[in-house]
């Protein structure tokens, strides 16, 4: 009687489509190709809004509460060194550094230099990597995840951190740069 295969040819279908289903889920959905590609775009819409701001406007907050220019693109700096290493692995060459608290990257120049720096670390440390160490887990504080989704995390940052320098540079009376989505 064919009753008996049957059954059994549908659990293993199953079973197999369970796998398939559980491999595709934990298969990262970006390549390091998309992601290399998608940090250099960041790193030059970020040095135009370094170049777009006045010498005069980089120490520049908004009001006493929040950080200045040159802060919010030190902290986005700094969070691009602790989210690279994080998910590279390689050694964060700014542990323990806090650098929108550095007096000496204060200048257009200096602050260029440095923002500028923690991308080509990211990017470096994104190049470093396979596409299949993107799907590999990660503690991050008290949650893990995979190093994809920490380089998205750090993207968002540096996303949102720019951003906020919009308005900086608009109260400088300067137009920002224009969108550089793709």
């Amino acid at each position: 009687m064919l009753t008996k295969p049957l059954p059994r040819l549908y659990l293993i279908v199953l079973g197999l489509l369970i796998a398939l289903s559980a491999a595709q889920a934990s298969a990262p959905l970006a390549t390091i190709s998309q992601l290399t590609a998608d940090w250099q775009r960041a790193k030059e819409y970020t040095k135009e809004y370094l170049d777009a701001m006045p010498e005069d406007g980089v120490n520049y907050k908004p009001t006493s509460e929040i950080r200045s220019f040159a802060e919010q693109m030190l902290h986005l700096a700094n969070a691009n060194y602790n989210f690279g290493a994080l998910a590279s692995g390689k050694v964060n060459p700014m542990q323990g550094k806090k650098l929108e608290e550095m007096a000496d990257l204060k200048t257009k120049v200096a602050l260029t230099k440095a923002v500028m720096d923690s991308y080509d670390f990211v990017i470096d440390a994104v190049k470093g990597m396979s596409d299949a160490q993107l799907g590999e887990s990660v503690k991050m504080g008290q949650r893990e995840m995979t190093k994809e989704v920490v380089l998205a995390k750090a993207f968002e940052h540096q996303t949102h951190h720019r951003g906020q320098c919009t308005i900086y540079i608009r109260m400088k009376g300067v137009k920002p740069p224009n969108e550089k989505l793709f």
